[in-house]
C-alpha cells in the first residue's frame, strides 16, 4: 500500500530554517512526481513545491522562490523541503503528496495527485 509520511515541522522563529521530510512506503519514489503543498487555517490548500518525476524538473510558487529547496534521495525513498529565512505566513499544515508520471510546472495542483501523508505542522513565531 502506498504511504507517505511526513516529518520535520515544529516551531521556528521568523528568518530560521527546517527541513521537511516526506518518507515514501509500498513503492518506489523513482516514477512519481512528488509536491509540497500547505494550508494555512482559513485558506485554501497552495502549491509549494513539486519535482518532477522523469527529468527532476522542479517548480516553485513565487512565494517560497530563493527561500525554500526540494530535492530527492530515491536510495532512500525521500523527498525533502529545505525552508529558509522562514516567515511567519509560512505557517501551515504542510503536506506532500505523489502522482504517477507527471511533469511539474507553474500548473500544478493538488487535484492532480491521489496520494498523501497525513501532514506536519510548521509554525512561524516569535
Amino acid at each position: 500500500q502506498l504511504q507517505l509520511v511526513e516529518s520535520g515541522g515544529g516551531l521556528v522563529q521568523p528568518g530560521g530554517s527546517l527541513r521537511l521530510s516526506c518518507a515514501a512506503s509500498g513503492f518506489t519514489l523513482d516514477y512519481y512526481a512528488i509536491g509540497w503543498f500547505r494550508q494555512a487555517p482559513g485558506k485554501e490548500r497552495e502549491g509549494v513545491s513539486c519535482v518532477s518525476s522523469s527529468d527532476g524538473s522542479i517548480y516553485y510558487a513565487d512565494s517560497v522562490k530563493g527561500r525554500f529547496a526540494i530535492s530527492r534521495d530515491n536510495a532512500k525513498n525521500t523527498v525533502y523541503l529545505q525552508m529558509n529565512s522562514l516567515k511567519p505566513e509560512d505557517t501551515a499544515v504542510y503536506y506532500c503528496a505523489a502522482v504517477w508520471h507527471y511533469y511539474c510546472s507553474a500548473y500544478f495542483s493538488s487535484s492532480h495527485f491521489n496520494s498523501w501523508g497525513q501532514g506536519t505542522q510548521v509554525t512561524v513565531s516569535s
